[in-house]
């Protein structure tokens, strides 16, 4: 049966979207994670990807127009099907069905509960291209507040970052549907806003609870003083508890700023994201007071005694969750080989030394090596490719991904035609794309569409490791650390510094053969590293 796909809604604050380029054509066969189309919205320009398989049968719109959310974008069936009636309106699709289904028990009440007048449902929202549920870090506003138009109402942790949540509407938090803490799917019931005093409890009875607010309360609880972070845990000098959000303390810990000189301009003193990013630390350190090394340590674990056996259970974040979609499926779909070689450095690290010298230039190993790759990839577009059930997808541009850790996981920040920038321009954007990574401030654009992906350990002193390719690329790059040993060269033993690196391929499109010559070419420019600024 025909499936009917709508304009999705791929940010907070999306209202309609643009089409800016289909990547299929009508006819063509679609497989479960295909890219459809590049969507505009009012924030960025993100890839659509296909949650279904089939033939397209009818693209509802065109390149660069603009159309609402939920208009009729594509239909996807068997090839021939007959979709007249869908067109006409006469009949609902598979999706649509799917859709009225999921509005009501999620979105509306029951057939015989009406909305009052002024009452507003609001639903999990869809805040990343990829987020399928979400998990409520912090509520920033309490049953009975009054709600204005642009206040924040609660942090929501996706699967690529904590994000604040504002609302649309005026009036009063009549009902929270999901409680801090709890995770639930893309448009279950969060909210309700309304005039004050509103009998809401036939909206609160009509609304299909998501499956983990439906869980027995003491459940709930017990999972609540377990694994969940108390938002005031912090505590000052004076033993006092500080107030603040959870993406406020995020912020802190990764800029290494004491909480307890941040002044919160939330509601009762409360430390928000805005306090964190514009607090300067120099003009606190001649103000405060010392703190006492025993608050300012971390907590002591409890004394277990020995033969006891203890766990604590902590909620996957929606980061884990997606690094173990994608990389289960890319480890047990692709079959993964190896190859490993070793790379004298001696002529790269002098080169690197003198580019150093220059005025306002800085060059790392790593970025070194991702222009090596770039332009080993020009050589070898096979290296270059994706595989789908029906073709092999040759890229023409070439975009390297470099794998960043952050401290929920690992994001993998994109340069787009890495093969056209030069060394110092790699340099500086790998510095600006890792730090925003890490601040969790990278965008869902700068973070897709690549067509390889570089993995360095060897900060870590890791001399040698194999990744798990970053699909839909077809190789991944394992970089160790460069070792100080004794090489053999003009037939004398002598000190070198040698690198190894490892390429993981997927052998549906590289084989053996082609991933070597690609470690070859890699290899010599590494190791004349002239050759990359000709």
């Amino acid at each position: 049966m025909a499936t009917v796909i709508n304009m999705p809604r791929l940010s907070d604050t999306m209202e309609e979207g643009v089409v800016a380029k289909w990547l299929v054509k009508k006819g063509d066969k679609i497989s479960e994670g295909d890219i459809l189309a590049e969507i505009e919205t009012d924030k960025a320009t993100m890839e659509f990807e296909s949650f279904y398989e089939g033939t397209l049968l009818h693209i509802g719109i065109e390149e660069g127009e603009t159309a609402p959310v939920d208009k009729l974008l594509a239909i996807i069936g068997e090839e021939g099907e007959d979709i007249s009636e869908l067109l006409n309106g006469n009949s609902a699709s598979q999706s649509e069905t799917s859709k009225e289904e999921k509005v009501e028990e999620t979105v509306q009440t029951s057939n015989e509960t009406e909305v009052p007048e002024g009452v507003e449902i609001i639903t999990m929202p869809r805040l990343s291209d990829t987020m399928e549920e979400g998990t409520v870090a912090t509520w920033l506003k309490k049953v009975g507040d009054t709600v204005e138009e642009g206040d924040i109402l609660a942090e929501i942790e996706t699967d690529k970052a904590t994000m604040e949540f504002e609302s649309f509407y005026n009036g009063t938090l009549l009902h929270i549907g999901i409680e801090e803490g709890q995770t639930a799917p893309v448009d279950a019931l969060l909210a309700i806003i309304g005039p004050a005093g509103t009998d809401v409890s036939g909206l609160k009875d009509g609304v299909a609870t998501s499956p983990s607010s439906a869980k027995p309360e003491t459940l709930v609880e017990e999972s609540k003083t377990e694994t969940k972070p108390q938002p005031v845990a912090t505590t000052t000098a004076t033993g006092g508890r500080i107030l603040a959000s959870p993406l406020a303390k995020k912020i802190a810990a990764d800029k290494g700023i004491d909480l307890s000189q941040v002044k919160g301009t939330g509601e009762n003193g409360r430390i928000v994201k805005k306090d964190v990013e514009s607090f300067t630390p120099a003009a606190a350190v001649r103000t405060s007071t010392p703190v006492k090394a025993e608050t300012a340590s971390p907590a002591v674990q409890a004394f277990v005694p020995a033969g006891e056996v203890s766990f604590e259970e902590v909620n996957n974040s929606q980061m884990r969750k997606a690094i173990a979609k994608s990389l289960s499926a890319s480890k047990f779909t692709a079959p993964h080989y190896y190859l490993t070689i070793e790379v004298d450095m001696q002529n790269a690290m002098a080169s690197r030394k003198n580019i150093n010298e220059l005025p306002d230039t800085k060059v790392s190993f790593n970025d070194m090596v991702v222009k090596a790759c770039a332009m080993a990839l020009r050589k070898h577009p096979q290296v270059n490719t994706q595989w789908t059930d029906t073709a092999i997808k040759y890229a023409k541009h070439i975009s390297v991904g470099v794998a960043v850790a952050v401290p929920d996981g690992l994001l993998v920040p994109v340069l787009p035609f890495t093969d056209q920038m030069s060394l110092t321009q790699i340099g500086a954007k790998v510095k600006d794309l890792a730090g925003r990574a890490r601040n969790k401030k990278l965008t869902p654009q700068e973070m897709s569409g690549s067509t390889f992906t570089v993995s360095n350990l060897g900060m870590f002193g890791i001399q040698e490791f194999t990744s798990i390719i970053n699909q839909p690329n077809s190789a991944i790059l394992s970089v160790g650390a460069i070792v100080q040993k004794p090489v053999v060269k003009d037939g004398q033993i002598a000190v070198g510094n040698t690198m190894k690196v490892t390429l993981a391929c997927d052998h549906r499109t590289v084989d053996g053969a082609t991933g070597a010559q690609f470690l070859q070419t890699l290899q010599q420019y590494l190791e004349n590293p002239v050759t990359m600024l000709a």
